[in-house]
This record gives C-alpha cells, sequence and structure tokens, in this order.
C-alpha cells in the first residue's frame, strides 16, 4: 500500500469528540387533540445549550421540550386537495415562502414497486413507477391550505436540496436502469415539463443529497451506496433560474491533494485537509471516482450550503459507525472532520440536516432504533431537540419556514408531516456565519459581558465581533 492510499484510509479513520448526553424529563404536558402543548416558559433560549430536558408526548408521538408544540399536518393515506391519497414514505423535503404569509413544503416520498398509496402524477416521468413528491401550502396558522402532487414517475425519491432560485432538486436513490438521476421541480408549477427531465450531467448513480452554492452555481452531491463518494456539479449556465442545470455541466468527484503531506498522528477532529477534484463520467461516476482514488466515504447522507460552506454527514462512519459531519469550504478548498460520534446518546446514524435560523446543524436521524432530532452547535456540543416515540422510522426533511418562526420535519412511516413551533432562538446571522469557522477554545477566547453578549445576539453579531469592537474602542453598547 503506498503513502497516499494510506492517507486515504487514515483520513476516513480520523478521531472525534463526545459530549454528554442530555436527560430527559417525564412531565408537564397536556394535550389539546392533534396539537401538543408543553407547558412552561416562553422565553426565547439562548442556543447554545439547547433547550434544555424533553418532555413525554402523552400521546406516544413526538417529544419536545417544555414551551413547544406540534400539529401533524399531513398523514399517508389522507386526502390530497383532489381526492386521492397521501402517497407514503415521506423523506427529504424544503420549505419556501408562499403568497400571503403561507409555506409551501416540497416533500419526496422513497417509493419504488407495489404500494399502497403510490404517487400519480399526471405528467409522470415513468408512468409505471410510484416515487416523486408532493407540495403542500401551509398558512400562516400552520394548517394545511392545499396538497399535491409536484413531480411522478420516479424511483426512491430519497432527498434532495433547495435552490436559490426556489425550486427543488429531488433525487433517486437507485441504480435501476433509466433512473438513479436528479429531477428539478418547481413548486408553484407542479408537474410541468422539467419535472420529469432527468438532468443526466449530474451522475446516474444512488443520489442522496444536493446543496447549490449561491455565488458559483455549483451543486454538491452526496452518494449513498458503499463506496459513496462526494461529487460536484460545474453547470455550463451558471445563471440562478430554473432549467439552467439542465443545459450540462461536468461532474467531479473528491480526493485528497496528492501532493500534501500528511502524518497519521494528525488526524482528528478539526483537521483540514487540501482537496482536489477530478473529472467522472456521468454514466458510471461510482466506478470512475474509484479507479481515479477518489475519497471513498462510508455512505453519505445529508448536505446543506450556508455561508460559503458545504456541509454533509456520513451516517456509518467513525471507529464506532456511528456518524460524521463534514465541511467542505469551497473559498480555501479545504475539507475538515467537524464532528464524529462517540455515543449513542450524543448522535447516532445522521441523515438529513440543515441549519437552523439561529445558526445550529439540526440533524435527523436514522438510526434504526428511537430516532431524533440532535442540534450542533458551532462549539461542537451536541443537544436533543426532539424525539421520535411513535416507532422506529426514521426522522427525515427538517427544514425550517422563511420567517424562522415554525420547523418541520417528517416521520418516514408511516408517513407524517409535523409543524412544530414555541420558544426558538431569534435569527442570528452572526452564529450562521460562525458555524462555518472555527471558534476559539475557550480558555482563549475574548472575555465580555453577560449585557454586551446579550446585545450582539440581538442585533445579529457574534460575541467575537462584539469582542472586537469593544477592542478597538468602538462602543456597541
Amino acid at each position: 500500500m503506498n503513502k497516499n492510499q494510506m492517507n486515504r484510509r487514515d483520513f476516513l479513520k480520523a478521531g472525534g469528540i463526545g459530549t454528554a448526553a442530555l436527560a430527559l424529563s417525564t412531565s408537564g404536558l397536556m394535550s389539546l387533540g392533534n396539537d401538543k402543548i408543553f407547558a412552561g416558559t416562553t422565553k426565547n433560549h439562548k442556543a447554545r445549550g439547547g433547550y434544555g430536558p424533553l418532555v413525554k408526548d402523552p400521546g406516544g408521538v413526538m417529544d419536545l421540550p417544555r414551551g413547544f408544540q406540534y400539529r401533524i399536518i399531513s398523514e399517508e393515506g389522507g386526502k390530497l386537495s383532489d381526492g386521492r391519497p397521501i402517497p407514503a414514505k415521506f423523506d427529504g423535503m424544503a420549505a419556501y415562502a408562499g403568497p400571503h404569509n403561507s409555506t409551501i413544503l416540497v416533500r419526496n416520498h422513497e417509493l419504488s414497486g407495489n404500494t399502497k398509496y403510490p404517487v400519480i402524477g399526471k405528467n409522470p416521468y415513468r408512468r409505471e413507477e410510484t416515487g416523486g413528491t408532493t407540495s403542500l401550502v401551509v398558512g400562516p396558522d400552520r394548517k394545511v391550505r392545499k396538497e399535491y402532487v409536484s413531480s411522478s414517475g420516479t424511483i426512491r425519491n430519497c432527498a434532495g436540496g433547495a435552490t436559490p432560485w426556489g425550486t427543488w432538486l429531488t433525487c433517486e436513490e437507485t441504480l435501476e436502469e433509466g433512473h438513479g438521476y436528479v429531477f428539478e421541480v418547481d413548486p408553484n408549477d407542479p408537474e410541468n415539463k422539467l419535472s420529469k427531465t432527468p438532468i443526466r450531467e449530474m451522475g446516474a448513480f444512488s443520489h442522496e443529497a444536493t446543496a447549490v452554492d449561491p455565488a458559483t452555481g455549483i451543486v454538491y452531491l452526496t452518494e449513498d451506496a458503499g463506496p459513496s463518494y462526494l461529487y460536484r456539479y460545474l453547470p455550463v449556465d451558471r445563471s440562478p433560474k430554473m432549467g439552467a442545470l439542465q443545459k450540462g455541466g461536468q461532474l467531479q468527484a473528491a480526493a485528497i491533494e496528492e501532493m500534501s503531506s500528511y502524518e497519521t498522528s494528525d488526524f482528528h477532529t478539526g483537521k483540514k485537509f487540501d482537496i482536489v477534484w477530478k473529472d467522472v463520467d456521468p454514466e458510471k461516476p461510482t466506478l470512475d471516482a474509484g479507479r481515479k482514488g477518489c475519497i471513498a466515504f462510508s455512505r453519505l447522507e445529508g448536505a446543506y450550503f450556508e455561508g460559503g460552506v458545504f456541509w454533509f454527514d456520513d451516517t456509518s462512519a467513525g471507529e464506532k459507525a456511528l456518524g460524521r459531519v463534514y465541511r467542505y469550504i469551497p473559498a480555501t478548498n479545504t475539507l475538515e472532520l467537524f464532528y464524529e460520534s462517540t455515543a449513542q446518546n450524543d448522535l447516532e446514524m445522521p441523515d438529513n440536516i440543515c441549519i437552523t435560523p439561529w445558526g445550529d446543524l439540526w440533524i435527523a436521524e436514522d438510526g434504526g432504533g428511537v430516532d431524533r432530532v440532535i442540534g450542533l452547535t458551532p462549539e461542537g456540543e451536541s443537544y436533543v431537540f426532539a424525539e421520535n416515540k411513535s416507532g422506529d422510522s426514521e426522522l427525515a426533511g427538517p427544514t425550517f419556514s422563511s420567517d424562522g418562526q415554525t420547523f418541520f420535519v417528517n416521520i418516514q412511516s408511516p408517513g407524517m408531516t409535523f409543524a412544530i413551533w414555541g420558544p426558538f432562538a431569534r435569527k442570528n446571522a452572526a452564529r450562521r456565519r460562525l458555524m462555518g469557522h472555527a471558534p476559539p477554545p475557550a480558555a482563549y477566547a475574548p472575555k465580555i459581558s453577560d449585557n454586551l453578549s446579550a446585545f450582539a445576539e440581538v442585533q445579529g453579531m457574534s460575541d467575537l465581533e462584539a469582542a472586537a469592537f469593544e477592542r478597538h474602542g468602538m462602543p456597541i453598547l
């Protein structure tokens, strides 16, 4: 085995950090119909420590912290607006601002073959297939006004990603011939021609998720297979508009920079690795990436782009196979192992992800047991926000409304979509920026007063930014 091969193997065995599990509470909840109202304070919590212990849901569906409540807004087997059944196997999802303060959700259905509740569309890619997407128009009262099929005729629509121009990229997680592609869905123009047009240059492989860099138009893609590779798509047309991705482009896979020098003792959480991108054949990208020595991950899942940083996770990686979270910074072309779980209580098998309005990373678990929504702070600390008590099905599709007041998430089977609200932290652009950069260790971080820290949070500044103003004699308080 040569030195470069050793580097790649050791990179994928990089060490991680662990955090203490959060204790759970079993009191303080009352039920009002389908809404679960959690008694207690409605004060905005500082997001750094999460939202405290979970409160037991007497309905046995979803435990949440005190002060939060949920409504089940859609269930498989219910009725779409046209009277047909709501398809099963809810998965990836994104939220868009709609008219009259509404939110439009686009939701994947990971279906294949015969199923009781298939996606049945009017303009399918292939009429015999049962996967696709549905869309929900949710009013400011968090109740569904309209629910309809937005694409159909595909297979195992697992995840995908929102585009900066307001469409949804739905991904097929399959290697079946004629499938394994990405399709663009317009929530405002359901089942149009684009929704049945595969973007072939983005590759035929077992797709999981996508994320678009709004500054460059580059699309990053994860692969849910073994081995699994990280890709990017360089569109010929970088215009931020619907249909531009279909005009062609180059697919590439990530590899460790061959000229870089690494020692095995250097591999640890926070270590950055120089990356190069290698062209691969979109018709057989997995095979091509392997032949060209690209990084073979365990099983890549969720993807999200925020503040110049591409986030993704590897669901079964690490010394204990509990999962890892990575961040790639295009500006420096570096890849960093941000977090590795070393205990099931901290994180088990991360799947879909999103960045919250206040700057934490939220992760839906797919551990095959009691799955949760886990938060990660910029400081690399984890906390629990929600826990699925209805069964052993995965959580999927975490996303926030554009105003940051409502969190939407799915239970895959039996399919349920939740609207969750309560004392979420305020929008905080500074923490969202901080999530893309490693903060100094607490012992070396600047010290500021609690008043200045609170004021900085309200103003959308980080403690570091407030300390810099104070240090240079620019009073802000």
